[in-house]
């Protein structure tokens, strides 16, 4: 089931749990993780539906690469309630140079195996994962 450009299996519950998320909204947010002795990415933090986008950001380490998914809710100008799907790629400048090629190199695999993603940010430091950055790009 591994990549051959990067290695990298998707455990099942990585699967199951953005499939919570997206369809039973049991979720706010996960953060993934590259194991990279078992040559995996696995769910490490999920996040309650009550939960903030501020506890979501502080979720990411500040030298560590990750995936994580959001489940934005807003109000459209129609007074619509609507809900977007963010998969974010963390990849702090701080982050071992290793670490940033890896997850580099599966992320697309990855997003795949995550069907109902609605918008992709790449941020490599929090003013490019802001909640105002959030907001304009749900619309």
């Amino acid at each position: 089931m591994a990549n051959a450009a990067s290695g990298m299996a998707v455990h099942d519950d990585c699967k199951l749990t953005f499939f919570e998320l997206k369809t039973k909204r049991t979720h706010r947010f996960i953060v993934f993780k590259i194991e990279e002795k078992q040559k995996q990415v696995v769910v490490e933090k999920v996040g309650e539906p009550t939960q903030s986008y501020e506890d979501f950001a502080e979720s990411l380490p500040a030298d560590e690469c990750r995936y994580a998914v959001y489940d934005f809710d807003f109000v459209t100008e129609e007074n619509c309630q609507k809900s977007r799907i963010f998969f974010i790629a963390w990849s702090p400048d701080t982050a071992r140079v290793r670490s940033k090629m890896i997850y580099a190199s599966s992320k697309d695999r990855f997003k795949r195996e995550l069907d109902g993603i609605q918008i992709e940010l790449q941020a490599t430091d929090p003013t490019e994962m802001g909640l105002d950055v959030i907001k304009s790009r749900a619309n």
